[in-house]
């Protein structure tokens, strides 16, 4: 029954194909052999492009019958051994971007973090990090992928699929992958930020006034002061901010509106909403540089307040604009609503108003588990300042990019007899997933470079639950652009029985390599504060039995303990081990920027 329900459903789509003046692609020989590429087969749905005028009709709920599209090309593959092909994976200095399918596009990556410097950070100044200091998203971002993409699209959004079959390198557990490319069919050319109404929320608190690289709670509260003895070296987090603040004021233009709003124990307007002028941004400057710090943090009060900057605002129904509050804070709120669902609440109800968040985090005892919390909502991201003229840098870089939410409500249904979702990473809406569905909030606009893009993936691990289970899956995606305007697309991808280690390119290897690298760190985090008052010998939840698994994370003090950082017995020796295979997948992938990672291992093994 099912085999005569495809064979109807293909001469249907063979008769759409014929009726729209298009032939359909032909279908390429089976690839024998071990080392040849999986057959993968992408169609999507008949609906329309972003740029048309028109909803589309949802898409069918049946599985389609689709015509095989050709296999990326043999540069940059990994056969089923593992290595890469002849001509080495397309790494940050691989072929010009013209050899890209998707040349001259930009690419898209996921809402939520955007880095994670603060983890980084935190290990330059001998702290134990957060385990939410390490989002996998934010790991992502950090560096570019091979999507998979084999064809040119006009599409807003056109995803792409990769697969891989890997053993855990601790436990040697065989493991299942696919990979989903962020593609888009938006030219570069064409990609523009809307004109902005923009409102910054700079808190002014007390704990703003302490140094950077210095946590000013410890424990319940009480005040720690690790750099006393090098003040005259180091900058205050205020002082960060206000040039942060100042490195986002200089990339507003004609057309935006803008309002400075500060908090401590209360908040109050430094401009209020208003059209963009030279006069305006000199003064809105020295008033800037003029904000002192002390008192509480009432994070609940400013965000009120900020968001007041919008009532009777016509443009924030206008879809011509974009509506945005970025707020500056190390985001330990003590007083006020400063509950999770009071926080969330009002980020959320500014999403259903198309008023969107991103949070700017700054100094090292930046809250990362309230702030990966908020970022879940539609149109939220962050960042976290390293330096002060390192964001001043990457805000003139990227800032259309930080401000341009461009897909909502993505949502992937994964079919598959025999087959479960058993984690998503690379989103921050990860632990929303179930077995047959992948959700993502928000895509943003990203940068693409010689042919590969920035955060440009999310990675689903795959879980049999069958002996003999199917050898393709259905997998159907819909989505809306930032003007609510619906579609849709639908591919059936190969699952075919390879040996380990085998990767359809370099983009989806060294996803699997950042993911699992970010879950021995989380673990490794999570153990080492679980055992801190501990004088006897304990075992680490990352050994050869186990694997490297995906640790709970809980952690609830908004004002964050500091913690020196320490690698007890059992994880040296698990960073020394995972070194040596991080060394070899990152020469095996061919991109020298995983070194920073390498070298972040290395330190730990020694530590």
């Amino acid at each position: 029954m099912r085999k005569l329900v495809l064979a109807a459903i293909t001469i249907i789509m063979a008769a759409a194909v014929v009726f729209s003046g298009c032939a359909p692609a032909t279908a390429p020989s089976s690839p024998s052999g071990p080392t040849s590429p999986p057959n993968f087969r992408q169609q999507t749905a008949p609906t329309s492009g972003y740029s048309g005028p028109s909803v589309p009709a949802g898409p069918s709920t049946q599985r389609p019958t689709t015509p095989s599209v050709g296999v990326p090309g043999a540069a940059g593959k990994a056969g089923a051994d593992g290595r890469a092909g002849a001509n080495g994976p397309a790494g940050p200095s691989g072929p010009p971007a013209s050899s890209s399918p998707g040349s001259g596009t930009i690419g898209l990556a996921t809402g939520g973090a955007k880095d994670i410097s603060n983890f980084r950070e935190n290990i330059s100044n001998n702290y134990l990090p957060l385990p939410t200091d390490v989002s996998y998203e934010g790991l992502f971002y950090d560096y570019y992928f091979d999507t998979g993409e084999t064809e040119p699209t006009d599409k807003l959004y056109a995803p792409s699929y990769s697969f891989a079959v890997t053993r855990d390198p601790i436990s040697r557990q065989t493991e299942y992958y696919v990979a989903v490319g962020l593609n888009s069919g938006m030219k570069e050319s064409d990609f523009q930020r809307k004109k902005l109404n923009l409102v910054i929320l700079l808190d002014n608190s007390g704990s703003m006034g302490e140094y950077f690289n210095q946590y000013y709670y410890d424990g319940a509260g009480n005040k720690r002061d690790y750099w006393a003895e090098a003040r005259g070296a180091l900058q205050k987090k205020m002082e960060s901010a206000k040039q942060s603040v100042q490195a986002i004021l200089g990339q507003l233009k004609e057309g935006d509106r803008f309002s400075v709003v500060i908090f401590n124990s209360n908040a109050s307007l430094v401009k209020p909403m208003g059209p963009f002028s030279n006069a305006s941004l000199r003064t809105a400057r020295a008033n800037v540089d003029n904000i002192v710090a002390g008192g509480s943090t009432n994070l609940g009060a400013g965000m009120e307040l900020a968001t007041d900057q919008f009532r009777n605002l016509y443009e924030t129904s206008n879809y011509e604009y974009e509506n945005r509050i970025i707020i500056l804070t190390d985001a330990e709120p003590n007083t006020g609503d400063f509950t999770r669902s009071g926080l969330m609440n009002m980020v959320q109800r500014n999403a259903s108003s198309r008023i969107y968040t991103t949070f700017i985090g700054i100094g090292v005892d930046f809250n990362t588990q309230l702030i990966n919390d908020i970022t879940k909502i539609r149109g939220a991201n962050y960042y976290s300042v390293h330096s002060p003229a390192e964001f001043k840098e990457r805000v003139e870089d990227e800032f259309e990019y930080m401000v341009t939410p461009m897909v909502f409500n993505l949502r992937m249904n994964f079919d598959s007899r025999g087959w479960k979702i058993e984690k998503v990473f690379g989103s921050p809406e990860a632990d929303q997933a179930t077995g047959e569905l992948m959700k993502v909030n928000t895509l943003f606009a990203s940068k693409r470079e010689n042919g590969e893009t920035r955060g440009g993936l999310v990675l689903l691990k795959l879980r049999k639950t069958s002996s003999n289970p199917d050898a393709e899956a259905f997998l159907r995606v819909s989505y809306e652009d930032r003007d609510g305007r619906k579609d849709s697309s639908a591919a059936v991808i190969a699952l075919e029985r390879k040996s380990p280690e085998y990767f359809d390119n370099s983009g989806i290897r060294k996803g699997i390599l950042l993911t699992r690298y970010a879950s021995l760190l989380k673990s490794w985090m999570l153990d080492e504060r679980q055992h801190v008052r501990y004088s006897s010998p304990w075992q680490a939840s990352v050994r050869e039995d186990t694997g490297i698994i995906i640790p709970p994370v809980n952690v609830s003090q908004w004002e964050r303990q500091s913690l020196p950082l320490v690698v007890s017995e059992p994880y040296r020796k698990v960073f020394k081990d995972f070194s040596r295979y991080f060394a070899d997948e990152m020469r095996a992938i061919g991109d020298s920027s995983l070194n920073q990672e390498l070298r972040t291992l290395n330190s730990l093994a020694r530590y």
